[in-house]
């Protein structure tokens, strides 16, 4: 009988392991990500985990098979097909994998999505570098949101941004890829980036870690100097406050070197000071061919092997775009290498499959591609982004908004008067035709009342000047010219070619000054003695100085995605407050640089020399000031907004608990109208040199014309905290000066608090 008994339960325990065994524990949605990471991955083959350490592109919906072959890679990417086909192409091949791979173990879908999805069709957002111009936090993540909506429908998964790098050489091309120059808004530009699409299930890539954005030369991917301290107080700041406020669920690695030491194979940049320091819990991505780059490119490693090791020893879980990565199987088999890294990066990556439900979910939805994708509300809401971003940086004799009773023909000129620039990563072709151009926008604008006529005069980049004389007689038969100049990018894998670009990623200048003669059509058209109106389209700031000085208005127009010609015609009409803040301070000229606002006081503060001029020689510089012509900060309105009643919450403070600070904001003038506060920090003495002012808080508010809102910004005392001589991180007590204004250089109210 008991013989019988054990028989049965035998029996019973079989059956039970066998249904267990047809849902395996990593399949089962309810349980915990560590776990089902853990089961699946004990069940890989080596084969099958180094696979998932590598991306692979699709693009052929009939070669799927013939492409995978059984496999799974760790993710995918298609740059060249409609979001409908990509779509079909994705769900088709997750369907592959899903049912002919050994253990269904679907791919991570991951595209560019700095101003968009590039699949081709989707909603065109202004570039991050107007992004940042907009100083709405809340603004960039209802945008991104609407990216992780388009994504997630067409089966993206992944986004490769938002970009963290600080623009602070503006010779680089991939200025108008960053949010600007200051690390604080920076951060807080990027956690809503981030949380807008992850929010969706489309997880989120800060990159380039670390310190990529200020290469020597300006040069792309050149190395960067600097020391330890200022690695973590600058250039690691906004991939703190990111990964402390918004938990990526993966981070981009970079080609260059910082100090001297490829990043890529560095395990103290990869691992110590990202996952030790900076808390990162997902997987690292690295830039595209920078593994292999560490023997091609580095010359740190003597071969692709050797580059492979290093890099996934120091923390780079997957590799993208060689086949460095290929050769670990084979190095695990000959012990060269510990399979316990591999299993580590596999880990990780895993993790980021099931943390955003991949393995659940993985298909889009072709049929609601049509529906969701450039849909009228994100079309609506990239204008507003736009509309958001413009600067009004001069406005002389208030000349803006245009008064159409005086100005019956309007000849608008300029190489970026009838061309719409999509930025870097736009999948628009090299036309960009998908972009409303300021001409058509404004000839939409004002109707038939007006007439306005278009020629370029000259082109965007060579030296080519035949076309300014047909330009200056179309202004003298004209009331006023609106003159458009700037730079141009496209996508690098889009057409870019170099005669062409003038910005983005591998098209850096080695002067900034306004390209081809763009600058000699400005002074010809003005010579005509009409009214003119600089409008300058670009990707990065320029030597505007003779615009400054001449120009009856000048207003800036960061790449503002397909919506950017309607949204400059509404701003110079008046239909449209401009709002918009410089994130970038702009040069006085090429030798000018850097410029950036949060300079230390002994790069720029003399004591007995402020600059000079041809007309008065000095020192510091002979002949110019050593300072920015536009600052950090600084933008117009068409109204005047005037700051009362500011109060501090306390004077004296414990390195704990937060610094408030309220005040009254009225709107003085006739137009409703948004002002930007900003709040601004300086420590009068610490043992370490510190900038001169440091961006801490801000707010953009409506206010409405005659109306008053009051405004509360928020400080955590432990923003005013650094690394000293010794790497350790402290609120230094002492005195610290409170600055609330306009911009970094119009400072209404200061007062000093203490730290004990």
């Amino acid at each position: 009988m008991k013989k019988k008994f054990l028989f049965a339960a035998f029996l019973i325990c079989g059956a039970i392991s066998s249904v267990a065994e047809e849902k395996p524990r990593y399949k089962d949605a309810s349980l915990p990500v560590e776990e089902r990471v853990e089961d699946l991955l004990r069940r890989m083959t080596l084969h099958e985990k180094v696979l998932q350490l590598q991306n692979n592109s699709t693009s052929d919906i009939n070669a799927i098979e013939n492409t995978y072959k059984g496999g799974s890679p760790g993710s995918v990417h298609e740059m060249s097909k409609s979001a409908k086909e990509a779509a079909l192409l994705f769900n088709k091949m997750q369907e592959y994998l899903l049912t002919q791979n050994r253990l269904g173990i679907p791919a991570l879908v991951t595209v560019e999505g700095i101003n968009g999805v590039t699949q081709n069709g989707c909603t065109i957002f202004p570039q991050a570098i107007a992004q940042g111009s907009t100083f709405n936090p809340e603004l960039v993540e209802e945008m991104s949101r609407a990216i992780g909506r388009e994504s997630h429908v067409i089966g993206i998964r992944q986004l490769q941004c938002p970009v963290l790098d600080i623009a602070r050489d503006l010779r680089w091309g991939r200025v108008e890829e960053t949010f600007g120059e200051d690390p604080f808004l920076i951060g807080e530009m990027g956690t809503a980036f981030v949380r807008g699409s992850q929010a969706e299930g489309v997880g989120a890539m800060p990159k380039h870690f670390v310190a990529h954005g200020t290469p020597t030369g300006g040069l792309n991917c050149a190395s960067v100097p600097g020391g330890e301290r200022e690695l973590r107080n600058l250039y690691a700041y906004p991939f703190a406050k990111v990964i402390q406020n918004a938990d990526p669920v993966s981070i981009m690695g970079c080609y260059s070197a910082y100090d001297g030491i490829p990043v890529a194979h560095s395990a103290h940049f990869m691992t110590d000071l990202l996952r030790g320091e900076l808390g990162f819990k997902g997987f690292v991505y690295s830039d595209w061919g920078s593994v292999d780059r560490l023997k091609s490119f580095h010359f740190a490693a003597e071969t692709s092997e050797e580059a492979a090791r290093k890099a996934l020893i120091a923390g780079i879980d997957m590799d993208v775009y060689d086949w460095a990565y290929q050769t670990l199987e084979d190095q695990v088999n000959k012990g060269i290498l510990d399979e316990a890294y591999v299993d580590r990066a596999c880990r990780r990556v895993l993790a980021a499959k099931f943390r955003l439900g991949v393995f659940d979910d993985p298909y889009g939805d072709p049929d609601k591609v049509d529906k969701v994708v450039r849909s009228k509300a994100h079309v609506a809401l990239a204008k507003k982004v736009a509309d958001e971003s413009i600067v009004l940086l001069e406005n002389k004799n208030d000349i803006l908004p245009l008064d159409l009773k005086k100005y019956k023909s309007i000849a608008v000129l300029g190489p970026n008067s009838n061309y719409g620039v999509a930025g870097d990563y736009g999948w628009v072709e090299f036309d960009n035709r998908e972009c409303v151009t300021l001409f058509d926008g404004l000839k939409q604008a004002v109707g038939k009342d007006v007439q306005v006529n278009q020629l370029d005069g000259c082109d965007w980049w060579s030296q080519k000047d035949d076309g300014i004389a047909a330009a200056v007689e179309l202004a003298r038969k004209s009331d006023i010219a609106i003159v458009a100049v700037g730079t141009r990018s496209v996508w690098l894998g889009r057409g870019a070619k170099g005669k062409n670009v003038t910005s983005g990623e591998g098209f850096d200048l080695s002067s900034l000054d306004l390209p081809g003669k763009q600058l000699d059509l400005l002074k010809a058209v003005k010579a005509t003695g009409k009214p003119v109106v600089v409008v300058l389209i670009t990707g990065k700031p320029l030597v505007m100085t003779w615009a400054k000085e001449h120009a009856d208005a000048v207003v800036l127009q960061f790449y503002g995605g397909e919506q950017q010609g309607n949204a400059m015609a509404d701003v110079l009409l008046g239909k449209v407050n401009p709002s918009g803040r410089l994130n970038v301070s702009f040069p006085r000229s090429t030798g000018n640089t850097p410029c950036y606002y949060n300079y230390y006081p002994s790069d720029r503060e003399q004591v007995f020399d402020q600059g000079g001029s041809y007309e008065e020689p000095n020192g510091h510089y002979i002949f110019e000031k050593p300072y920015a012509l536009w600052n950090f900060g600084r933008g117009l309105s068409y109204t005047d907004f005037e700051y009362t009643d500011v109060h501090l919450s306390d004077t004296v403070f414990s390195g704990q608990g937060k610094l408030s600070v309220t005040l009254k904001v009225k709107n003085t003038g006739r137009r409703d109208g948004k002002e930007v506060v900003q709040l601004y920090v300086r420590d009068k003495f610490s043992s370490v040199v510190m900038p001169i002012q440091q961006l801490k808080a801000f707010k953009k508010v409506e206010v409405p014309a005659g109306g008053e809102v009051e405004v509360r910004l928020e400080m955590p005392i432990d923003e005013l905290a650094f690394y000293n001589e010794t790497l350790h991180r402290l609120v230094e007590p002492g005195e610290f000066e409170i600055q609330v204004g306009h911009a970094s250089d119009d400072i209404v109210f200061r007062k000093t608090i203490v730290v004990k």
